[in-house]
């Protein structure tokens, strides 16, 4: 291992079947901030895919290399295939879904804290056991405290903003904590 590769933080996000492999491969860090750009692999989305959110000061941008991504926003499903984009502007609720493999580049614009909060929640999948979707009580307490600690980042929508901020007191109350 170089010297470099020491002081980097691993670039590889591998959390298992869901939410996939994903790639660091242009890091807060390596764009001071304007950006955060990762690629995705990911064999299938549950029915419902991750919690529909908005990221309240960063838009996020969906670039399909293969496969077909849909996209819920504002309350629509779109298809993204191959070779298209589909951005999202800030503060506007989307999430995604595929049923068939997908590759993808995700970029987060600017960064902001979103890297820490992909790492931290690679950390609940990986040394916690969390799931997504939440598959128990402390699943959803702890994405809720993790979502909550980065509202500048990620907000709920559905679940409502509010109730993740009522099951992150309880957790904090209930002794739950997060990785660094």
């Amino acid at each position: 291992m170089t010297a470099k590769e020491h002081r980097e933080p691993n670039r590889v996000l591998d959390f298992g079947e869901f939410p996939g492999r994903w790639e660091i491969t242009r890091s807060t860090e390596d764009t001071n901030g304007e950006l955060l750009e990762m690629r995705f692999e990911i064999e299938s989305v549950p029915e419902e895919g991750p919690f529909v959110h908005t990221h309240p000061h960063a838009e996020e941008r969906y670039e399909v290399r293969s496969g077909v991504l849909e996209v819920y926003v504002d309350g629509e499903w779109t298809d993204v295939s191959a070779g298209e984009e589909h951005t999202v502007p800030p503060g506007t609720p989307h999430t995604f879904r595929n049923k068939t493999p997908v590759e993808l580049i995700n970029v987060h614009e600017p960064a902001l804290r979103h890297e820490e909060f992909f790492r931290r929640f690679h950390r609940l999948v990986t040394e916690r056991g969390v799931s997504l979707p939440p598959d128990g009580f402390d699943d959803v307490v702890l994405l809720a405290m993790l979502t909550t600690e980065h509202e500048g980042d990620i907000r709920a929508v559905n679940p409502p903003h509010w109730a993740f901020k009522g099951l992150a007191g309880l957790g904090r109350l209930l002794g739950y904590d997060l990785p660094g």
